[in-house]
Parts: C-alpha cells; sequence; structure tokens
C-alpha cells in the first residue's frame, strides 16, 4: 500500500509539473501576443508618467525561483530535461519510503533488551517471545530467532543470530541498489543531451556555412542545461544516498550490540550454558 502511494505520487509529481510548463510557456505566448497586438494598434503616444506605472504594477517575476526553473527546462528541450528529472522523482520517492522505514525499525535497544530480560526471568522464554512479537523492528527479530532456538544450544543460537541479522540487514538496504542506478544514470543522461545539443551547433553552423554566436547559442545552451540538470539530480540523490547509508549502518551496530547481549543474557539466566 505504502509503495503504491509513493507510486501513485511520483507520477502525480511528473504530470503535474509537465502540465504546468505547458500552461505556463502558454501563457507567457498570449501576453506577448497580446503585447504585440497592443503596440501595433496603439495610437496613443505613451508618456512616461503612464510608463513608469505601468512598471510599478508590473509583476516583479525575476526573482521568482520556479519561473526561472521552469524556463531553464524548457530551454533545455523537455524532451532531454525530462529524463534527468524523472531520476530525481524516482530517486527521492525511494528516498522518502526508506526514510519512513528506517526511522520506524528505530527503537531505544537498551529499553528493549531490559524488557527482554525482565520478561526472561519472570516469564521464561514464551514471556520473552512475546516480549519481541510486540516490537517492531530488526533488533526485535533477531532476538525472537535467537531465544526461539535457546533450547538447541549456544551454537544454534548464534548461528539463527548471524544468518537472521544478514537477512534483516538485506532488507534495510532494499532499494539503496536504485537510488546509486540514478545517481549515475542522471549525469549520464545530461552528458547525452550535451552531446545531442553540440550536433545541433554543428549542424546549425554547417546548414549556414557560417559561424556566429546566434547560430551556436540555442544548441550549447541546450548542452550546458541538460549538463547542469543531471549533476544537480546527482548530488541531491547523492546527499540522501549518504544519509541512508549512515542510518543503516547505526541500525546495523546496533544489531550487533544487541546479539551479543542476547547470548550474555542468556547465559547469566541459565537458559544457555556457556
Amino acid at each position: 500500500m505504502k509503495k503504491a502511494l509513493l507510486l501513485i505520487l511520483t507520477l502525480g509529481l511528473l504530470f503535474s509539473f509537465a502540465a504546468y510548463a505547458q500552461n505556463e510557456t502558454a501563457n507567457d505566448s498570449n501576453a506577448a501576443a497580446k503585447t504585440t497586438a497592443s503596440a501595433d494598434s496603439g495610437n496613443v503616444a505613451e508618456t512616461p508618467a503612464a510608463s513608469e506605472e505601468v512598471k510599478k504594477d508590473a509583476p516583479k517575476e525575476e526573482g521568482d525561483g520556479i519561473k526561472v526553473i521552469r524556463d531553464k527546462f524548457i530551454e533545455g528541450g523537455p524532451e532531454f530535461m525530462a529524463l534527468p528529472l524523472l531520476c530525481l522523482i524516482l530517486g527521492l520517492a525511494i528516498v522518502i519510503e526508506r526514510l519512513i522505514t528506517l526511522f520506524s525499525v528505530t527503537t531505544n535497544s537498551n529499553k528493549f533488551v531490559q524488557k527482554v530480560e525482565d520478561a526472561l526471568v519472570s516469564g521464561g522464554l514464551e514471556s520473552a517471545k512475546d516480549v519481541c512479537r510486540n516490537t517492531r523492528g530488526p533488533v526485535a527479530s533477531i532476538y525472537y530467532q535467537g531465544l526461539d532456538r535457546a533450547d538447541e544450544g549456544i551454537e544454534m543460537v548464534e548461528k539463527s543470530v548471524v544468518a537472521y541479522g544478514g537477512v534483516q540487514m538485506g532488507q534495510l538496504e532494499k532499494g539503496l541498489v536504485w537510488i546509486s542506478l540514478f545517481i549515475a544514470l542522471a549525469p549520464m543522461l545530461g552528458f547525452l543531451g550535451t552531446v545531442i545539443g553540440m550536433i545541433g551547433a554543428f549542424d546549425a553552423i554547417e546548414n549556414a556555412g557560417d559561424i556566429s554566436p546566434a547560430i551556436v547559442a540555442k544548441g550549447i545552451k541546450v548542452a550546458l542545461l541538460t549538463t547542469v540538470a543531471g549533476l544537480i539530480v546527482a548530488i541531491i540523490l547523492q546527499v540522501f544516498y549518504n544519509l541512508l547509508v549512515s542510518k543503516i549502518d547505526a541500525i546495523v551496530n546496533n544489531m550487533e550490540d544487541a546479539s551479543i547481549k542476547l547470548i550474555d543474557m542468556l547465559i547469566k539466566n541459565k537458559i544457555l550454558k556457556g
């Protein structure tokens, strides 16, 4: 259910941005057409006072960050800029899902270990396993597996804890491979737009039979904007990737420390023989 909601959110963001860019482009075109028509049909000379009033009432769009991003997106070519944008949206969707999952399974291991030990002393193995069943997170799952094999000896408990710890670590790292893929793919897609833009610039030179800034400016601008888009996407996703890896490392260290405490606890309470 959570993954389906994230997928719907991702597609919604993508289509919303595309629709916004298209609507803003149409609005700009209509505004330009109206301005041209007004200039052609106007018979009254514009006075300095009227000019100042128009400038004062005109909205200040130069500082509008969303408009700047939208304009650069259109200038870079939606067919090229949409690919890094898709990498960013999909990557952020996975990041959000992973952050929600990792923070939801994070528990106070010291408090949990004490709770398990109290249940083990007062009610035995079954009581301790009930505590593990009612607690979320990889530490509780590992404890349950270890307690479930407690009657088979210390060697089986250790093997069970190590094996299930590997399973839990794999679940924690799920999705990271896709984020790393988007980190590598976004700059490549940007460089692809760069190459295509430069090819377009050289085609314009060939067709015109002349070299001038006006001829090659469009192709070079596409090349640079797609490169910038790919690099920005990679930088953003790399920061979140490192954040996720750091969080996973902290959880894994917590799991290893808690696993050692489990063996000591079972030996201390004479459930296992050391």
